[in-house]
């Protein structure tokens, strides 16, 4: 299915000035019927950078990881009660709310307790202690204004305006001073350390090039030095040809399994082309991947009987803006922590401390189940 309606873009500003964006595909708004005003009347001070000894980006002198210090995030809004939703529309709980609008399709702003924030300084730079200020920027995405439910239930035209938003955000962050890769993600759940239930993501513009991003450039190197080769293209076809991981293909996108998948439930998401980010793919395209991830999550709330809504991680890894010269195409990657009904997996000490997985089952499985429970 494809849908080439454009949801109509308003800009606004919260009271501490930080930016907040409108993506409306309902008719009162497409057809210019009605509009925005997007007034905050919170008393919030001016936002400010935290200081350096709260706040910075710190690398690891034995591994060369970045690492975000981040203390002022501790006191941030943790699993409030439904009345005190601040994703709600303004005047649907008993606190303000985020969104100063009484009602809204899809709508982004800039965290309010960001871990990256702001233009790059560097604050040490010693041969074993690196640091620099948080640089880059994490915004909020409510895919719906609606305090319950799940990406899952949005429909198909709500899907594509998420996607929309997306490409919007990837192509405005991608033009920042400082910025090196943009990624779009969801946490979904408790169990996987969500803090507000409701339905929403993030999207981090990153100032360094995250750990495992620069582990896939490094391989991509590697291979194509080697065979001259482009890895992400050469490793979709191997699957393709092996076909036992494979869960599902469309005209333009194949979703499968991992060779080598290190959680319980995970799969990927290539495109058949080199689209390197949301802003490279077309609407026929973006149609079509807005039906095959809603097909997608309905089968992870499918996976294990008597589990309705799978806590899950999806993130969309883009090519990055700069340092990933041999990545050639997008991804998505959605896994669950969730072993069996009521059992987690734990990431203890071969995982956690020496970053040495050990699946509980077999990604061919996996493959199996999710083919299992196609809608």
């Amino acid at each position: 299915m494809t849908d080439d309606i454009q949801p109509r873009v308003t800009r606004g500003l919260l009271a501490d000035g930080r930016d907040i964006i409108f993506f409306d595909d309902s008719e009162p708004y497409l057809s210019g019927e009605r509009t925005r005003e997007i007034h905050d009347p919170r008393p919030l001070e001016p936002r400010q950078s935290p200081p350096p000894e709260s706040a910075s980006i710190r690398v690891d002198p034995l591994t060369g990881d970045h690492v975000a210090i981040a203390a002022h995030r501790m006191n941030r809004t943790f699993l409030p009660p439904a009345d005190e939703d601040p994703l709600a529309p303004a005047g649907q709980g008993t606190v303000p709310s985020e969104v100063p609008e009484p009602e809204y399709d899809v709508v982004v702003f800039e965290n309010r307790f960001p871990s990256l924030q702001g233009p790059l300084e560097t604050y040490r730079d010693e041969p074993l202690f690196r640091e620099t200020s948080p640089a880059g920027r994490c915004e909020v995405v409510c895919f719906t204004s609606e305090q319950a439910g799940s990406f899952a239930r949005l429909g198909h035209r709500r899907a594509r305006t998420v996607i929309e938003a997306w490409t919007h955000r990837t192509r405005e962050l991608s033009a920042l001073d400082g910025v090196v890769q943009v990624v779009p993600f969801e946490n979904r759940g408790e169990e996987i350390g969500v803090t507000l239930h409701h339905p929403h993501g993030q999207i981090y513009a990153y100032s360094y090039l995250p750990p495992h991003t620069a582990a896939v450039q490094r391989s991509a190197e590697r291979w194509k030095a080697s065979t001259g080769g482009d890895l992400i293209a050469d490793v979709l076809d191997a699957e393709l040809e092996a076909g036992d991981r494979i869960i599902t293909e469309t005209a333009h996108w194949v979703a499968y399994v991992p060779f080598a998948a290190k959680w319980p439930v995970e799969f990927m998401v290539v495109p058949r082309r080199a689209a390197r980010d949301f802003t490279e793919l077309d609407d026929q395209e973006k149609g079509e991947l807005a039906d095959l991830y809603l097909d997608l999550l309905g089968r992870l709330d499918r996976f294990f009987d008597g589990i309705d809504q799978l806590p899950y991680i999806s993130a969309w890894h883009q090519v990055p803006v700069r340092g990933g010269e041999d990545i050639s195409r997008m991804r998505l990657h959605v896994f669950s922590l969730l072993r069996a009904p009521g059992k987690m997996k734990y990431l203890a000490g071969s995982e956690s401390a020496m970053a040495a997985w050990i699946s509980d089952t077999t990604p061919e499985r996996i493959a199996q189940r999710f083919r299992e429970v196609a809608p």
